[in-house]
């Protein structure tokens, strides 16, 4: 089996944002990064979820510019 988008931990994510975790954890809350999905008592995001974060903020420099 093939892990095509794997789920990323808040640590693994926080960095690829260049953010803390605790700021990680303010844009959840503020929903600028969507909420995790909940597997027992983890939460994990979906890589592809994280870099589409990423794409929407470049898409908003642009418009911006």
């Amino acid at each position: 089996m093939t892990i095509t988008d794997p789920l990323l931990k808040d640590r693994e994510a926080a960095p690829l944002l260049g953010i803390s975790v605790p700021t990680f954890w303010r844009r959840v809350a503020d929903g600028t990064i969507p909420k995790p999905i909940k597997l027992g008592g983890l939460s994990r995001w979906p890589q592809s979820e994280i870099l589409t974060v990423i794409e929407r903020a470049k898409a908003a420099r642009s418009d911006a510019a």
